[in-house]
């Protein structure tokens, strides 16, 4: 069968491309080897932020303790993970729906490259003048002696009942946040982490705040250690040993080293598609070495954020270029944040890469201390800007449990160079976390 445009993947980096072309008269298709939508919205982003809703909620009272609050509830770990199943099952079915009425055809299994214009999925070929490969990631496993033994996020967000201790190995921010949502379920949680921190690529004052939060919480970190070997021990439980002569038990072990780029079994090698080992190469017009295959979302080899809205943003920039658009990609900043309890955000340039030039400012404003009847008594809040010659804000790290909504509001600031009388002309809602930050982060602006 012969189509336009064939997406390999259904998730963000496909679907709203696909469904671009599809409105614009190009016969596409996309092809799922798992469950439509992909991963952010079956087995990752969606499910991980419904489950840690009672954890945040959780975290926000603790706040309170000793000045009206005096108890938190319990989380009934397999009441919340029906209602998991309850809202996250249906959302795939959902889609494919949503894509049909837009004539976009799925295609159930795993795709193959036999040449540049054919792929085969099952015993059936297909063809296209142009194919986008957005297959995304998969967790990484550690090659150490029981590796089987461990689990990845994927299992972690379809546990039917919480263990009642955990050990995740590695801290970075997808281990901190599934850490925090163990702990607050009631599970006894340690980490084991090679290096000497935690959050890696996040602010290392917050990060370190993060961990010293989690760290009066109950939850246990072991930094400077190298996870050699996982074994079942006689009582059901799992020993895990490192390099470094430490040993640990626990009644589940999580890898949570990383992620890495879903191109095994592509082909690409029979038609010379390059990639290293971060993903697939690609140009400044997201296409590969062949000229008709392309590459979108977290497949792709790159230095951008691996995340659900880049994703989408080169999704749709890929429907401009199949459309006869000859602009070359331009990002804006791009936001991330740990969804960790406290929570940690940055956009644009961070303070850490600040401190090493000599043309950028960092001002940090602990707006928790200043601001409490606004943030919770959430008293560790604060943002560090980062401000060039021009006092126009370029970068910023935050703390604080509403950091997520914050960033967002930071990301037009960045883009559109906004002065202090842009964002003083402006009247935000009062009492809100985004009404006390802009204001004062229009003080330091030219």
């Amino acid at each position: 069968m012969m189509y336009d445009i064939i997406f390999i993947g259904s998730g963000h980096a496909a679907w709203h491309g696909a469904q671009t072309l599809a409105r614009a008269g190009k016969k596409v298709a996309l092809v799922e080897a798992n469950k439509v939508a992909g991963t952010c919205t079956n087995f990752g982003c969606n499910a991980k932020i419904l489950l840690d809703g009672p954890a945040e909620m959780m975290h926000h009272l603790h706040h309170y303790h000793g000045i009206g609050i005096n108890d938190t509830p319990d989380i009934i770990w397999p009441e919340l993970m029906a209602y998991k199943h309850q809202v996250i099952d249906p959302l795939s079915d959902g889609l494919a729906k949503m894509l049909s009425v837009d004539g976009i055809d799925i295609i159930a299994g795993h795709a193959q490259f036999i040449d540049p214009q054919t792929i085969t999925v099952g015993d059936v070929q297909y063809q296209a003048d142009q194919f986008v490969i957005a297959t995304g990631q998969r967790p990484a496993k550690l090659p150490i002696t029981g590796a089987k033994l461990t689990h990845d996020s994927t299992d972690f967000l379809d546990l039917p009942e919480m263990p009642k201790s955990m050990i995740f190995i590695g801290a970075g921010y997808i281990a901190m946040e599934f850490a925090s949502i163990a702990h607050a379920a009631g599970s006894q949680v340690t980490l084991i982490e090679y290096g000497d921190r935690a959050l890696n690529g996040f602010d290392v004052d917050y990060a370190q705040q993060v961990v010293t939060d989690m760290s009066a919480k109950g939850i246990q970190f072991n930094f400077g250690q190298a996870v050699a070997s996982v074994t079942t021990l006689d009582n059901g439980q799992y020993a895990v040993e490192t390099a470094q002569g430490q040993h640990f038990e626990a009644e589940y072990v999580m890898d949570t080293t990383g992620r890495v780029a879903n191109i095994d079994g592509l082909g690409l090698d029979t038609i010379g598609v390059a990639y290293d080992r971060q993903g697939v190469l690609v140009n400044d017009h997201l296409q590969t070495n062949v000229p008709n295959i392309y590459a979108s979302g977290d497949v792709i080899s790159k230095p951008i954020a691996r995340l659900t809205p880049t994703a989408t943003f080169e999704s749709h920039y890929i429907a401009r270029v199949l459309l006869g658009d000859p602009a070359p990609i331009t990002y804006p900043v791009v936001p991330t944040v740990a969804f960790t309890l406290p929570r940690v955000a940055q956009v644009g340039v961070t303070p850490n890469e600040a401190a090493q030039r000599d043309d950028l400012q960092v001002i940090e404003i602990p707006y928790g201390q200043v601001m409490r009847f606004q943030t919770l008594n959430d008293t560790h809040a604060a943002i560090k800007i980062v401000l060039n010659q021009e006092k126009q804000l370029v970068g910023a790290a935050l703390i604080g449990d509403f950091a997520p909504e914050v960033v967002n509001a930071l990301v037009p600031v960045i883009n559109k160079r906004y002065t202090s009388d842009d964002l003083k002309g402006q009247i935000f809602a009062f009492p809100t976390h985004t009404g006390i930050v802009l204001p004062m982060i229009a003080n330091y602006l030219a």
